[in-house]
């Protein structure tokens, strides 16, 4: 295995630990966040986004990353979105914490990431059929929300420090 892969795993392990100490894999708090009565796990997204944001927009101004946007395909956007909001409905599960909730045991995420591997299959089954249709949508390039509104990267990792922890008071003070 080579350096990458040794970083991708161990930063995977501790990902997952994170997940597991943060009780963003409990069933309750899945639930709880899609009813909008438990904030516990945007919360937690939230803060690993503002982390990463910094980070790499700090690495790719001195030039040690450069990034390598996927295409921004409105039509994969939208279909992607549902699938991934009803299975998450459905399951309770995302695919991160559907892995760490079988990590700790609990058996029944089994069925959520059966669900997500048939789900890749039926898609590459499918994919000539989404490349003409809705693949083929609306494509805006490779391009990160700085270049799409054509502003410093700076301007939206600071707009987005600000909405979140606008957000993160307002959660503390609904106790949500």
């Amino acid at each position: 295995m080579t350096t990458e892969h040794w970083l991708g795993f161990v930063t995977g392990i501790l990902f997952g630990f994170f997940l597991q100490k943060g009780r963003v894999l409990r069933f309750d708090k899945q639930i709880g966040a899609m009813l909008f009565k438990d904030m516990t796990i945007l919360k937690f997204m939230l803060s690993a986004i503002l982390v990463g944001s910094v980070g790499i927009t700090l690495l790719a101004q001195q030039g040690i990353i450069t990034p390598n946007h996927k295409s921004m395909n409105l039509g994969a956007v939208l279909l992607g979105g549902a699938l991934f909001g009803t299975g998450w409905g459905i399951m309770g599960f995302c695919p991160g914490t559907s892995v760490g909730a079988v990590g700790e045991g609990r058996w029944h995420a089994i069925f959520a990431i059966l669900g997500m591997m048939a789900g890749a299959a039926l898609y590459a089954e499918l994919y000539p059929f989404f490349k003409t249709t809705v693949l083929a949508w609306k494509d805006l390039g490779k391009i990160g929300l700085p270049q799409l509104i054509g502003v410093s990267p700076w301007i939206v990792v600071g707009l987005l420090w600000i909405v979140s922890l606008g957000l993160f008071a307002w959660f503390e003070k609904k106790g949500i």
